[in-house]
């Protein structure tokens, strides 16, 4: 049974950093690529960055330069580090794994940024 499971979700104040953790199981976490994606409220999902099995990341226009995507296969954990949080990241931030035509969603975690 695969799992994905997302933590590090908080409230925090505009210009702050969050780092977001997803722990998988059920899987050979090596070989899938992996990606964070985001749902704002009234929102369609929208991808945030990825990472391949070989390491290779691109990010959303939106948050280039802020957030970093990186994965340790030793832990099957990938990474959200996010910096100079805006009000317009506030969304529930979702871990997804794929691999040829498997694909799992993680449940969510929750991202607000307020002052």
């Amino acid at each position: 049974q695969v799992q994905l499971v997302e933590s590090g979700g908080d409230l925090v104040q505009p210009g702050g950093s969050l780092t977001l953790s997803c722990a998988a199981s059920g899987l050979i976490f090596s070989i899938y690529h992996m990606a964070w994606y985001r749902q704002a409220p009234g929102k369609q999902r929208e991808l945030v960055a990825k990472i391949t099995a070989g390491g290779s990341t691109n990010y959303a226009d939106s948050v280039k330069g802020r957030f970093t995507i990186s994965r340790d296969n030793a832990k099957k954990t990938v990474y959200l580090q996010m910096n100079s949080l805006k009000p317009e990241d506030t969304a529930v931030y979702y871990c997804y794994a794929d691999w040829s035509r498997q694909n799992y969603w993680g449940q969510g975690t929750q991202v607000t940024v307020s002052s």
